[in-house]
């Protein structure tokens, strides 16, 4: 009965013409058959919504959503979300492709799982050139592809707070009950992952998988180079977000070894926007540092 769950794919497309159907083939072609795809259209300004409805052609059962206007993803993605009726929900780029077994190594591992409260799963991925070919792995393996660093699994809250290789966004599958319980993606960030596992790892268990599960493609138009290019119209909103971010995560905060795990994201965040020239960010930061600072010498936890 378990291997019956539903499972929905939520696949945003903005501008991947040439890669969108590589990455819709690959959820067709899992060997896990209970899937709802919805394919996600940004309105995008190449050929992409005519390379999807030519496709669904032959897929006449598939949901498309076309945006008028551009709603960004996390706006998007809440939109596919509402119309969601799997068990578990995977968030998929239209330029990344799923390995064969991902969806079902993914079920499997929350079928088998010591832990009482998973919310999330998540593997390795492997990450390729806009042409295809190999470039590295997210996590570095050995020359058995096994990582070689090993993730923590369970209560992740503090390694998210800290670090910024804590979960590989990409390879990850929720439940739709962690989705509905935080109301999908905060539709005021330009981006929704790091919000998303702060979040979700304060009240929900995640467990890893050794095992390569996606393709991520590395491209020009990638989420990392608009936080660093200032010549890319979403640089400014992206920037804020971290900032924005950050601010909600130390109010979640129950412990000062949370806050003193947060203020290692916070100063690199202050780094950052003055290498950026982000002034108006930096000061904001500052503040933050300032609070953390107040809260980790005068606070009663």
């Amino acid at each position: 009965m378990q291997n019956k769950l539903l499972v929905t794919v939520i696949c945003l497309c903005y501008n991947h013409e040439n890669f969108v159907l590589e990455s819709l083939h690959s959820v067709l072609n899992q060997d896990y058959q209970h899937i709802e795809l919805i394919v996600v259209d940004d309105c995008s300004t190449d050929n992409s919504k005519k390379t999807i409805e030519k496709w669904l052609l032959d897929y006449p059962n598939i949901q498309f959503i076309f945006n008028n206007t551009n709603l960004g993803n996390t706006n998007s993605f809440n939109k596919a979300l509402k119309s969601a009726k799997g068990n578990y929900i995977i968030d998929l780029a239209a330029d990344d492709v799923l390995v064969p077994d991902c969806i079902s190594q993914q079920i499997k591992t929350f079928r088998e799982s010591s832990f009482k409260n998973l919310g999330v799963v998540y593997g390795n991925t492997e990450l390729i050139k806009e042409n295809g070919e190999f470039s590295s792995y997210f996590f570095p393996v050995d020359d058995n592809l096994k990582t070689i660093e090993k993730r923590q699994t369970g209560n992740i809250y503090l390694s998210v707070i800290s670090g910024g290789n804590s979960i590989c966004s990409v390879s990850s599958m929720a439940k739709k009950s962690v989705y509905d319980s935080l109301n999908g993606y905060n539709e005021i960030l330009a981006y929704e992952d790091l919000d998303f596992w702060i979040r979700s790892s304060r009240l929900y268990e995640f467990e890893y998988i050794d095992k390569i599960l996606v393709k991520k493609r590395i491209s020009n138009n990638s989420l990392t180079d608009n936080f660093y290019n200032n010549s890319k119209a979403r640089f400014k909103k992206i920037n804020l977000s971290t900032y924005l971010i950050l601010k909600k995560a130390i109010k979640l905060n129950q412990t000062k070894k949370e806050d003193f795990g947060i203020q290692k994201r916070v100063h690199h965040e202050i780094v950052h926007t003055f290498k950026i020239k982000a002034y108006g960010l930096l000061f904001k930061n500052i503040g933050l540092r300032f609070w953390l600072f107040w809260r980790t010498n005068f606070k009663k936890y």
